[in-house]
């Protein structure tokens, strides 16, 4: 009778501990809920930004900004780290939010400066102004920032979200182009899987061509995922532009890298580039391409 009770609750602890490693395995394998991206939140981003004026280097409004990224990522429970360097002699302040312990390494980035002068504007007595950026700026920030606030903290990725600075400065004596991603790439120790910039994505008229010098593979990745979401007018599968942007040091480092920008923008480094100019519905649909890209399995390298 002794022996009976005995297999009986081995039985038992046999059959519970089958039924809890079962429950492990579909927890652990179920796919990930895909995260509602907030377009309107993410419009607010862009109103805060542009609100504190232009984000030229050096500016009251351009530390706010930064003091504004910061918060909004430590908010939502990122490690943040301000790299503070120069290049050409200017100071470089880079804004990097970490999350995760994984092989599987992916950088997002965006710049956050905009521009002294207007200098494409067709108002020759305006070139000199400073550039407001809603787009060109601002747009990109509030895309990874909104993004910060509702991804899932288990993507069995690590994953950083990284704030250029000085992207937007060249051709203006004293200065270059994208020297916050060059100092960044730099000092970067060991080799991402994979880097996507995203720039001058907010526009109301959206058209996302594949840009020329990007990685081919990630590129054809986050357009099929585009595809699959109903967003082939927007990202648009033809090559188009050779673009000078933050994705070039990471490449020129051998570092899979793309740029996701609408350079069809007639407000480019204008007075014009207003916050009117930008749509939450263009935040989003580049928004719900990252979430879904950043989930599924099948992302290369």
């Amino acid at each position: 009778m002794k022996n009976n009770r005995k297999v009986f609750i081995l039985l038992i602890g046999i059959l519970l501990f089958s039924i809890s490693l079962i429950f492990f395995f579909i927890v652990m394998n179920r796919p990930l809920r895909v995260p509602f991206f907030d377009k309107e939140r993410a419009y607010q981003d862009v109103i805060a930004q542009t609100g504190f004026g232009p984000r030229i280097p050096g500016s009251d409004a351009h530390q706010k900004t930064i003091e504004y990224i910061q918060n909004e990522l430590i908010q939502s429970g990122w490690e943040v780290e301000i790299q503070e360097t120069e290049k050409m002699g200017h100071p470089i302040k880079n804004i990097i939010a970490r999350r995760g312990n994984h092989s599987n390494w992916i950088i997002l980035g965006a710049h956050y400066d905009s521009r002294f002068f207007a200098d494409q504007d067709p108002v020759v007595s305006k070139q000199t102004q400073p550039v407001p950026g809603a787009n060109d700026g601002a747009s990109g920030v509030a895309v990874l920032l909104e993004l910060a606030r509702v991804l899932p903290k288990n993507l069995n990725k690590e994953l950083w979200l990284v704030f250029f600075d000085a992207e937007d400065q060249g051709k203006i004596p004293g200065w270059d182009w994208i020297l916050g991603s060059r100092v960044f790439v730099e000092s970067l120790k060991g080799k991402p899987d994979a880097v996507v910039v995203i720039d001058m994505i907010g526009d109301a008229d959206l058209n996302i061509y594949r840009e020329i010098l990007s990685d081919q593979a990630i590129t054809a990745s986050i357009w099929n995922t585009a595809s699959r979401l109903g967003y082939q007018r927007n990202f648009i599968d033809q090559q188009k532009y050779s673009i000078i942007d933050d994705h070039l040091p990471f490449l020129e480092s051998g570092i899979h890298a793309i740029d996701i920008i609408d350079f069809d923008y007639p407000y480019w480094h204008t007075t014009l580039d207003t916050l009117d100019k930008v749509s939450p519905v263009s935040l989003s649909v580049v928004g719900n391409t990252l979430i879904n890209w950043l989930l599924d399995k099948t992302i290369p390298y």
